[in-house]
């Protein structure tokens, strides 16, 4: 039946896997996973985000570090602080918190973290052996969550179906492209300069938007029976945060829509995820 996917539910299926994985690893080891955190400087989404993802660590028995630095931070010495991370052996996972201040270079840091400790999975190396679809690997966080919720609305898989990525990012619409085409569906990437956006959608059996422009689709978009999985986040001048669908009107509209809610959708997925990439890092590190 049509209707508003349930991620929370979704999201604690991963949790309660992550808990088992966790109690099982400190059983056998006498050792937990263990996660190091960086933020830099105040942005208060940010330190949101980084609270959110020490809670998820905590209730799922991964251990954690956070470690913040002044906007000042320099970027050699952000570099630093990581290569010392990579040479941690009780840190098995390294996330540096996004948007970083202007003058240091994301790219330089993404770069630097060891690719077995990447739980972003944004290393050109992870990115490399997800293009390939080769192990062992860890795959960006938010993609990975989605292709979860469409493991719980299709449990006979995505393969032979036809999916529309809406946004061609390197931190979403191309690793969730990829992920897609792992798993045999058909995919087609729409962007900025793609004419007729709604012929793709209407033949769609997924639709995944990832563009930041608040309720830029509505029931118009969608044809016949489709799952809608809307990635964006964007805040209106009344402080309401909305996705890139307008669900209201699509639900309204539409009976043969599933799709996920902004908030309380695919965002709770991600930090679930990266429970589950922290300890697949343990275990690349460990050998297994």
């Amino acid at each position: 039946m049509a209707g508003v996917i349930d991620c929370k539910v979704i999201a604690e299926e991963i949790l309660t896997e992550a808990r088992a994985e966790v109690e099982k690893i400190i059983e056998q080891t006498g050792e937990a996973p263990r996660l190091a955190v960086i933020i830099v400087g105040n942005d208060p989404a940010s330190q949101v985000y980084v609270r959110n993802k020490i809670r998820r660590c905590e209730a799922v028995g991964i251990e954690s570090t956070t470690l913040h630095f002044s906007e000042e931070m320099t970027e050699d010495n952000l570099i630093c602080q990581i290569t010392a991370l990579n040479h941690d052996k009780d840190i098995h996972g390294i996330l540096v918190q996004m948007p970083l201040p202007k003058h240091i270079n994301e790219d330089k840091i993404i770069n630097t973290i060891y690719p077995d400790k990447d739980v972003d999975g944004l290393h050109p190396q992870n990115q490399a052996r997800l293009l390939n679809n080769v192990e062992p690997r860890l795959d960006p966080c938010t993609p990975a969550g989605v292709m979860r919720i469409l493991n719980h609305v299709h449990p006979e898989g995505v393969e032979g179906k036809r999916a529309i990525v809406i946004g061609r990012s390197r931190l979403f619409g191309k690793p969730m492209a990829q992920l897609l085409q792992n798993a045999n569906a058909t995919v087609t990437v729409c962007h900025s300069r793609t004419v007729g956006i709604e012929h793709h959608t209407w033949e769609a059996d997924i639709v995944i938007s990832a563009i930041g422009s608040p309720h830029k689709f509505d029931d118009y978009y969608f044809m016949g029976p489709t799952t809608a999985i809307d990635v964006g986040i964007n805040r209106l001048e009344d402080g309401k945060i909305v996705g890139d669908i307008d669900m209201e009107d699509v639900l309204r509209n539409s009976s043969n829509v599933d799709i996920t809610p902004v908030p309380g959708g695919v965002g709770i997925l991600t930090t679930a995820m990266l429970m589950l990439n922290t300890i697949k890092a343990y275990k690349i590190q460990k050998g297994e």
